[in-house]
């Protein structure tokens, strides 16, 4: 199986407020909730959310008892986005675990049907990285075969996942995908109001044309 995980554990100090409990659309959800909404939607059959200061009101924007979806406080948040993802990796890791899906909260954009071709594209080549494309951007969410898990918990933090990217570059799956959503950050406000432009009345994001 393949488990996914949101990373929401950073300060949001570029934005000046939580990113991941922004409103974002017509739905009436929020940033966290519109990307574990759209994973789920996805095909995932379970979402994580590692998160750090703020936990305790990301668990709350999220639909209860909803037993696919799950916050793990993550207290060594500072260390980096590599922590988050151990936290991730462990709170989720087993003998059933094939691949781990990774997105950042900052991503709530990204469409289901994209989610979907990442993970058909690495069931079908079993690369141990799969990441969407749109010619030299690159995206989220990424896909990291189980074959990499002791890689990324050797990385050095400071470093990040990069290091492995960069000894792996030679098995990298790039994902052609026509979403707009798969590349846009939210960081600060300015990316924040695009984002609802983006979305408009309907809470969809088009294809770029």
């Amino acid at each position: 199986m393949i488990y996914a995980v949101i990373l929401a554990a950073g300060a949001s100090s570029r934005m000046g407020r939580p990113k991941a409990l922004l409103p974002l659309g017509s739905r009436g959800e929020t940033v966290v909730s519109r990307g574990v909404r759209v994973l789920l939607e996805g095909g995932l059959p379970a979402v994580t959310v590692v998160a750090g200061v703020h936990h305790e009101a990301i668990r709350e924007a999220l639909p209860p008892n909803d037993r696919r979806t799950q916050v793990v406080a993550h207290p060594g948040w500072e260390q980096g986005q590599l922590s988050s993802l151990i936290a991730g990796l462990d709170a989720v890791d087993g003998p059933q675990v094939e691949a781990l899906l990774v997105t950042l909260v900052d991503v709530p954009l990204v469409r289901p049907d994209t989610v979907r071709a990442l993970v058909a594209a690495w069931r079908s080549s079993g690369a141990p990285i799969v990441r969407p494309v749109d010619g030299s951007r690159h995206g989220h969410p990424v896909i990291f075969d189980r074959s990499v898990f002791a890689d990324l918990r050797a990385a050095d933090p400071r470093v990040g996942a990069k290091a492995v990217f960069a000894a792996r570059q030679a098995q990298l799956m790039d994902v052609p995908v026509n979403d707009e959503g798969a590349f846009l950050d939210l960081d600060t406000p300015e990316d924040y109001a695009r984002a609802q432009q983006l979305v408009g009345g309907s809470g969809v994001v088009n294809p770029r044309t």
